[in-house]
């Protein structure tokens, strides 16, 4: 079964072709929804990443205009892990807050239930995954989790070959931090003065402030705020990493 699922994945030859792969697969799996996608702001990002879904279209409206691809606890879930999960298993990966629990909440009431998602990370690439789901009323087909692992992750590499065309700035060029600049653009990240992050880091404030000035210009953005976003979309930095409660920062 696993090489027949593998074999129309490979053979898929557009992004129409995929779709139509992906809802076959789905079902034979025992789900009823798919989602390849990149965990971006989809709607500020269209055309440049992966977003391929056969969600309820009022539930992806939604999610698309409340840009939940950054927010999405399961999306944050797909960042510290490297297996697939089940997302009755969330509290386990992540600690879900109350904005966390609307998004499930809300997610339901649309008739999204339970899923299970592979995460695809790939360096220097915005990070994704690969779900399935199935409504709250369907049974969550628990011996399929291995072979949705296995399909998951073939299908999100179709999706790249598909969707981002050679020499797409999503894929390759993109800028590098060194540690340290790395090391300030997270504390910054996370609301911190550069007067803080130099205790922080038992650095000097004006070495903060150059390394953040040298960050901003590798990716060639003059804010703050601006470099937070840019670091998360490429995968540079996580939610996961933001909000953490501790953090080893590089030492020279």
């Amino acid at each position: 079964m696993a090489h027949g699922l593998i074999e129309l994945i490979e053979q898929v030859g557009s992004r129409e072709d995929l779709g139509e792969a992906m809802t076959a697969i789905t079902r034979r799996l025992g789900f009823e929804f798919f989602a390849l996608t990149h965990h971006v702001d989809v709607q500020a990002n269209e055309g440049d990443v992966i977003h391929l879904h056969n969600y309820p279209e009022r539930w992806a409206e939604y999610y698309d205009s409340m840009a939940l691809g950054l927010a999405d606890p399961v999306h944050r879930a797909a960042h510290v892990t490297s297996v697939g999960f089940r997302w009755s298993q969330l509290k386990k990966l992540i600690a879900l807050e109350k904005r966390d629990m609307k998004i499930l909440d809300k997610g339901r009431q649309q008739g999204i239930g339970d899923g299970f998602t592979v995460p695809a990370n790939v360096p220097g690439e915005a990070r994704g995954s690969c779900t399935f789901a199935n409504r709250d009323s369907s049974q969550f087909p628990e011996a399929m989790m291995p072979l949705a692992q296995l399909v998951g992750a073939f299908a999100f590499e179709a999706a790249r070959r598909l969707l981002i065309p050679p020499g797409d700035p999503a894929c390759q060029d993109l800028p590098r931090l060194t540690p340290r600049q790395r090391d300030c653009a997270l504390w910054v990240a996370r609301g911190k003065t550069d007067w803080e992050v130099s205790r922080i880091l038992g650095i000097e404030e004006d070495t903060v402030t150059r390394h953040i000035k040298m960050a901003c210009e590798r990716y060639g953005v003059n804010k703050r705020t601006l470099l937070a976003v840019r670091t998360l979309f490429d995968g540079t930095l996580s939610f996961s990493e933001i909000v953490a409660r501790r953090y080893t920062p590089f030492r020279e």
